[in-house]
């Protein structure tokens, strides 16, 4: 038997819970995760895994295993890499996630000149709204909006992201500019986001900075940026949104940002990769060309004041 394809599958089934979860990630027939993971107890002469109608667990013996299956894993994968060349020149597959918004706007153009310089290296991005995870999902950098959990990830800074409020000069002719965030609960709005009957957008006030929910109707929800952004320039209402999300057509004079000095703070925007000892050389490459090229994208957008 394999018993390296049989440590990884082992692996799988215990990371995605279930046989069945494990063999639609490695696109195997149930049947064949099952029958391996069979004959590595028995192989090993040992139960790894204790099955019910409800969950499935590790007995001891399957928790030593497998620490020390991931481990070989570990080594056996990084062995591949340092022969293929990953840690002595730049080249290979580079897998890249990114909100889809924010990654057709300004990592796909940063991307296009990576590739451009280095002709040994491939890029497959995976724009998603929904945060990937990075090791199961087999992505070597991700570019994210907003705080990070504790976790292994190492994470680069590149700048900070507003959200904004702002809608068309057509809107605020019709009814007014706010002055303060309470202003807006008279005003049409456009949720961009899950809707809800009771929605509430959040800005801080005064010199404590407290935190003041506003209450607003929404005369239209879109599941998009693009969406609730095009239906703000119409005139539909107004909308909140990120700052690069709504950037272009504010400088383009279709939407005016308002009550600035009552935003929340600004969320964090990072590059992040897994913690995995000394970075393959495509990765050193990607980080250090595209860092500064975004930090400058994102300096860009925050000069963008009105």
């Amino acid at each position: 038997m394999d018993r390296i394809e049989a440590m990884s599958i082992l692996a799988s089934v215990v990371d995605n819970g279930s046989f069945s979860a494990a063999a639609r990630r490695l696109r195997m027939p149930l049947a064949t995760v099952s029958r391996k993971v069979g004959d590595l107890e028995s192989r090993l002469g040992a139960r790894l895994l204790v099955r019910t109608t409800r969950r499935l667990a590790l007995t001891d013996a399957g928790a030593e295993y497998l620490a020390a299956a991931r481990r070989i894993l570990e080594a056996v994968d990084e062995a591949e890499r340092t022969a293929a060349g990953e840690f002595r020149a730049p080249r290979g597959e580079l897998v890249l996630t990114a909100p889809i918004l924010l990654g057709r706007l300004h990592l796909l153009p940063v991307v296009a000149d990576f590739l451009a310089a280095y002709g040994e290296i491939d890029v497959r991005l995976v724009f998603s709204d929904r945060n990937l995870d990075l090791v199961d999902d087999h992505v070597d950098l991700a570019l994210r909006i907003g705080a990070l959990p504790d976790s292994s990830m190492v994470a680069t800074r590149i700048g900070s992201m507003r959200r904004v409020v702002c809608a068309s000069p057509k809107l605020f002719a019709a009814h007014g500019v706010p002055k303060t965030p309470l202003d807006l609960a008279k005003m049409p709005c456009i949720e961009f986001a899950m809707p809800s009957r009771t929605a509430t957008w959040t800005f801080r006030r005064d010199r404590a900075r407290r935190a003041v929910e506003v209450p607003i109707k929404s005369r239209l929800s879109a599941s998009t940026a693009e969406a609730a952004v095009w239906a703000a320039a119409r005139g539909i209402g107004v909308v909140r949104v990120l700052h690069y999300q709504c950037a272009d057509a504010v400088r383009d004079g279709a939407l005016r940002i308002v009550l600035a000095r009552d935003e929340p703070e600004p969320l964090p925007v990072h590059l992040l990769h897994a913690a995995r000892g000394e970075l393959p050389s495509k990765m050193r490459a990607f980080l250090d060309f595209a860092t500064p090229r975004l930090r400058a994208r994102l300096a860009e957008i925050a000069r963008l004041r009105h």
